[in-house]
């Protein structure tokens, strides 16, 4: 076995199952790619106790760590207790500052305590939260992809994101952007890459983007 490979740890976003990254290639004689799986939360579970439960399955040191959406908000979490090589957020947010006005309005209102997320188990709005598209003709790959509709998780999930509450962006974080991303609007300012033409499902209609970019970005 190559000693020298470098572990690539991947977390999907909200609801989401891993296989979104199943197009995300690095090469095998440098990296090995592992994907990480939502776990369902204890009902009053703090995201930071979830992030060092997440922690565990990290298996190796010095890894380079990847969250997509709400998975880039967990994984700057798990940085926290954490040694990596690199720290890497899609898709995401950087601080609170940068969430929506709709989702700050929800935690000054404290309404994401009555959303109906019983009715996410509906794949158009499932989809509608995860990925801000209900587009019909992708239902289908929304099936493929989003695959966690358990109420406990949804409710526990909306809550993280509304109430996150990180001040400045992660110093030694790397920030990647699409600049049509409807669902966090306003996180390409900053250090950030931003990828053209980049919506809030980037992982996978721009995964080649990714491939070409990311060992770049590694080893910078």
């Amino acid at each position: 076995m190559n000693s020298q490979l470098i572990h690539v740890y991947l977390m999907p976003g909200m609801a989401a199952n891993p296989t979104i990254f199943e197009h995300i290639k690095l090469p095998e004689e440098n990296y090995k790619i592992h994907w990480l799986e939502w776990q369902i939360p204890d009902h009053n579970e703090t995201l930071s106790t979830y992030a060092q439960r997440m922690c565990k399955f990290i298996e190796h040191d010095n890894v380079v760590l990847l969250g997509v959406s709400f998975g880039g908000i967990l994984v700057q979490e798990m940085s926290k207790f954490l040694t990596l090589k690199k720290l890497i957020v899609v898709s995401s947010v950087k601080s609170y500052h940068e969430l929506p006005k709709r989702l700050k309005f929800l935690k000054i209102t404290k309404a994401y305590k009555i959303l109906p997320t019983s009715l996410l188990g509906n794949i158009d709005l499932l989809a509608k939260y995860a990925f801000g598209e209900t587009i019909k003709k992708r239902v289908d790959l929304y099936k493929k992809y989003l695959s966690i509709s358990d109420k406990t998780y949804l409710d526990w999930a909306i809550k993280q994101v509304v109430c996150w509450d990180q001040e400045k962006p992660n110093t030694d974080a790397t920030y990647i952007h699409g600049d049509k991303d409807v669902i966090f609007p306003h996180s390409c300012g900053g250090n950030c890459h931003v990828v053209t033409g980049g919506t809030h499902i980037m992982i996978i209609t721009k995964f080649k983007w990714f491939n070409e970019n990311l060992p770049k970005l590694i080893m910078a």
